[in-house]
């Protein structure tokens, strides 16, 4: 089974990926996950610190000569920024950091973020100890394997995309079910716009609402929509809850920093429907097996994949960190304090739709891996052959004798 963990702080010296359970014989290269590793650093809003990391990816472990070895793979991502807070985040004993400095020790949590909840938690007095790891540059670091795990998912030709659908109040409805079927043309719309938004109106409209975020010294959220395309039948399983493919998704996008929301299909506009516009009918489609007129239920029906599209949106609240920041309290003192403010986006919307696709693909690998297994590349794809040949005689209908 594939799993995977990441380590490091924001700014310490750099941040760890490790995935195992990949087949030998998967090909992988800095230079294919550097796509994805280059969008995550974009979008209109982004904050200083994209201008000075490069997050090139370097593989420590698992990887010789292009191809996995089928043990751990190993990333390490380095933060150019660790050079300017040696001193402030270097593992040697130290002095105590001066108190009262805001770039160094933090006593004023920001609403909305860990700094509260994190200190009380673990008793740490100095907050930086939890911003650090609970920032969102760990997401450079999913990103990367889900770059992997995006690699080892064309081995069953599935293709993962994503575009922006609203920031603020600004929102769009999405591309056609052509485009989105057209991966190569969407990704290539998504990145020409300032805000993964495809269509120039609509992104225009995004990138004033955030320009005007900005001035007020305020910050945006928005909604994102991922699709997997090509997914077979029986991905998932309803025998058990923590088994559900849905359940697993929601709980991966969930666990990226500042979504709130998640939706499969339809999603919430369903609870408005009546049962007759919610449900997709089968309709007779010949050896095939039976076709779908629609796609309200996402692509999954009691957990399990259902064959077709996968289509998941995220909602991220606006980032935690004002440069108007809200009322505080010195967490020494109790005394009322503005929050403390950390160098951050405006809006980080873009970037999170791509770690948004990297946890996906992460998720569907692992469900891939449980459903056909194998050692090799070569052992997964005839396992995956005989798995297809069978799911093609489930679904075709009865003949009567």
């Amino acid at each position: 089974m594939i799993r995977f963990l990441t380590a490091g702080e924001s700014h310490g010296p750099g941040l760890t990926g490790v995935i195992e359970g990949l087949p030998a014989g998967l090909e992988l290269s800095a230079e294919s996950l550097s796509h994805d590793m280059g969008r995550r650093r974009m979008g209109y809003g982004r904050g200083g610190r994209m201008a000075i990391e490069t997050d090139a990816v370097r593989f420590v472990s698992g990887v010789r000569k292009g191809r996995t070895l089928g043990g751990p793979v190993t990333v390490w991502i380095e933060n150019r920024d660790f050079r300017n807070w040696e001193k402030i985040m270097g593992a040697d004993p130290g002095e105590e950091l001066p108190a009262g400095d805001p770039e160094r020790a933090v006593f004023v949590p920001r609403p909305g973020h860990a700094d509260f909840v994190g200190g009380v938690k673990f008793g740490h007095r100095d907050l930086r100890n939890v911003l650090e790891r609970a920032s969102a540059r760990e997401t450079a670091t999913r990103v990367a394997l889900g770059a992997i795990a995006r690699s080892y998912l064309a081995l069953f030709g599935v293709r993962v995309s994503s575009v922006v659908r609203a920031i603020g109040p600004v929102s769009w409805g999405g591309p056609s079910e052509d485009l989105w079927a057209d991966t190569e043309t969407l990704r290539s719309q998504t990145v020409a716009s300032e805000v993964f938004c495809p269509d120039p109106e609509t992104s225009a409209r995004m990138v004033e609402e955030i320009r005007s975020a900005k001035k007020a010294g305020d910050t945006l959220g928005g909604v994102f929509e991922i699709r997997a395309l090509g997914l077979p039948v029986g991905l998932g399983s309803y025998v058990q809850w923590d088994q559900r493919l849905d359940g697993r998704l929601a709980q991966a996008l969930c666990s990226i920093q500042a979504i709130k929301g998640v939706e499969f299909g339809l999603g919430f506009e369903s609870a408005t429907l009546p049962g007759s516009r919610v449900h997709d009918p089968f309709l007779p489609g010949g050896a095939g097996g039976p076709l779908r007129p629609s796609n309200g239920s996402g692509g999954l029906e009691g957990g399990v994949t259902n064959g077709l599209p996968l289509v998941v949106r995220a909602a991220m609240k606006p980032i935690a960190t004002l440069y108007t920041p809200l009322p505080s309290v010195d967490i020494r003192t109790g005394e009322t304090f503005p929050a403390t403010v950390e160098r951050s986006d405006i809006c980080a919307v873009p970037a999170a739709s791509v770690v948004g696709e990297a946890m996906v693909c992460l998720i569907l690998a692992q469900a891939f891996s449980e459903k056909v297994g194998g050692d090799s590349v070569e052992e997964v794809l005839a396992h995956f052959g005989e798995t297809e040949r069978l799911f093609r005689e489930r679904v075709r209908p009865s003949v009567p004798r």
